[in-house]
């Protein structure tokens, strides 16, 4: 039986992982999140505990009341650009919190499963192996890679899973993706400036839980890379969304990251060679056009 307690469980693949998790009868499972629980509704038996991942005390408190065998960290600070403007909360949440979850998992002997980006990287020369060298060209890029470096050293089990450009329905969250932003925009006979000089290798959110599971299932440690395996610029990915919902194409303008003014740099062409999850995890993600459909059946209910 696999004990695993989820922390940031409202975020996306949070939601995700409880969806995939929750019907299995191998898997015990604590959804953890700062403040309420906004899966009641959804996932009415799901076991949920409130835990600030910035407050050790809490940490340590939760940890050792429910023994989990594995955490799958996927809190984190994600924008950006809030990243590079409220660098302070950002230390504490992609990097001090890391610190503690590493202590209680040191403790309690429990296997870390931790989410991180491929923002780690400069984008020069993407797509990126598991073996490929860091730099880090943001403040989001520098406290992941900061969060790396804590887990590496870490004497627990552990497994670091990077990721790109994660997509999918999100419960009660008001947050956008790539593809309902594209299609709901375009219905709206919206024009539409969409970078092309940005490569990324777009991740659905399900392939990116069912990652984390493969890893605990099989106790891998190490690092692993995550996503999905096709190399796109987000104009390109506009066009598929588009083509996929029969809307005007004709909207979509052609742009360059320069025509943008955003706090944080982003790295031009990143992307994951996934050949080591494939291999040793058995992993297999969906295609982008796959995605798109799940994510448009989901988003119609």
């Amino acid at each position: 039986m696999k004990k695993i307690l989820i922390t940031g469980s409202n975020g996306l693949l949070g939601q995700k992982l409880a969806a995939l998790l929750l019907p299995r009868t191998d898997v015990e499972l604590l959804a953890t999140s700062r403040g309420e629980n906004k899966l009641a509704e959804v996932f009415p038996t799901l076991p949920f505990a409130s835990m600030d991942v910035t407050n050790r005390v809490q940490v340590e408190e939760v940890v050792s009341r429910f023994k989990p065998t594995h955490i799958i960290h996927t809190a984190a600070m994600t924008n950006v650009d809030q990243c590079e403007t409220d660098q302070e909360g950002a230390l504490k949440l992609n990097r001090d919190a890391v610190a503690y979850l590493v202590e209680a998992c040191e403790r309690h002997d429990v296997h870390l499963v931790h989410l991180s980006t491929d923002f780690i990287f400069d984008g020069e020369s993407g797509p990126y192996d598991e073996e490929a060298v860091a730099n880090p060209i943001s403040f989001y890029g520098e406290t992941k890679l900061m969060a790396e470096e804590i887990v590496k050293k870490a004497k627990c089990k552990w497994a670091i899973l990077r990721t790109v450009l994660v997509y999918g329905v999100v419960h009660d969250y008001g947050r956008s993706n790539i593809v309902l932003w594209v299609r709901d925009s375009l219905r709206a006979g919206k024009v539409l400036k969409v970078v092309d000089d940005q490569f990324r290798t777009p991740t659905l959110a399900e392939d990116l839980a069912m990652g984390c599971w493969l890893v605990v299932e099989q106790d891998a440690e190490g690092i692993y890379n995550i996503s999905g395996n096709e190399m796109l610029t987000p104009y390109q990915m506009a066009l598929i969304v588009a083509d996929f919902f029969k809307l005007d194409n004709s909207l979509i303008d052609k742009a360059d990251a320069s025509t943008f003014s955003q706090p944080a740099k982003r790295p031009p062409r990143t992307g994951f060679i996934i050949t080591k999850a494939e291999n040793m995890l058995g992993y297999t993600p969906h295609s982008f056009l796959e995605g798109i459909a799940m994510v448009a059946e989901q988003a119609a209910n």
